[in-house]
């Protein structure tokens, strides 16, 4: 009885922390690349040993063949990093916003390594994203990403039908997002960064024999960054709304 007892915790604890530490490989913050692997699995573990009692009742019991519990586990594991991605997309608009905005700017080639990509990326873009991940523990946002992986096992129960037709509409319709969010943070760049083309496009036909373009450019880089200096406050609230906003949506009570 007591090897019964024992086999079956086990199992309730693997089934918690499949979900748990899969979103936790992925969620922005918590899985960045940055961050050792042996920390991020200790973090999966204590934040599974928390979760475990509170959804231990609606774990369905173990499959009675191997490979039941392979496909029980194994959808476990693809709802965490669906929802941990899910919120990687939304910061990944930080990305997409600053690159441009180096565009914009003429940095389109000024790369620098960007911790929340885990590869190169444009320089605007690692300030914007790192920025944006500091952000979202500063205002405690990390806590409402911990009560959506909490609140998953009632809109996705355990051992259920795996949604992948809800989940591919999901993810098309938050890289829509992403990629409008990113755009609508860096448009006063955007704007800016039209005008000084046209302006420099009418003083090249108007003077053939000056080099507008490579005079320009300082000219350039300066009003971008001038406008992005006045506009990130606002920008970073926007992006936190919106993230605020679609990780609700996850959420048993909004």
């Amino acid at each position: 009885m007591l090897e019964g007892l024992l086999v079956s915790d086990v199992y309730l604890f693997l089934a918690v922390f499949a979900r748990m530490g899969s979103a936790m490989m992925v969620l922005p913050g918590f899985g960045e690349v940055t961050i050792p692997a042996r920390v991020r699995l200790a973090l999966a573990l204590t934040i599974s040993f928390v979760v475990f009692p509170l959804v231990v009742d609606l774990i369905p019991p173990m499959p009675s063949n191997p490979t039941g519990l392979a496909v029980f586990i194994g959808g476990e594991i693809l709802i965490g990093i669906v929802i941990g991605t899910i919120a990687r997309i939304l910061v990944s608009s930080l990305q997409v916003a600053g690159t441009i905005i180096a565009f914009n700017s003429g940095l389109g080639s000024a790369q620098m390594f960007d911790p929340t990509a885990g590869q190169q990326g444009a320089i605007t873009g690692a300030f914007l994203a790192t920025i944006g991940v500091t952000l979202l523990f500063v205002t405690n946002l990390h806590h409402l990403l911990l009560f959506a992986l909490v609140d998953s096992y009632q809109l996705f129960a355990p051992g259920g039908v795996f949604p992948v037709g809800d989940f591919s509409d999901l993810a098309a319709q938050f890289v829509a997002r992403s990629f409008r969010m990113g755009l609508q943070i860096a448009m006063p760049v955007v704007i800016v960064g039209i005008l000084i083309y046209i302006s420099m496009g009418l003083m090249a036909r108007l003077m053939p024999q000056i080099q507008v373009f490579f005079i320009a450019l300082p000219l350039q880089m300066l009003v971008a960054f001038t406008i992005l200096a006045l506009t990130i406050g606002a920008g970073m609230l926007f992006f936190l709304d919106q993230f605020e906003t679609a990780i609700r949506d996850f959420l048993i009570v909004s």
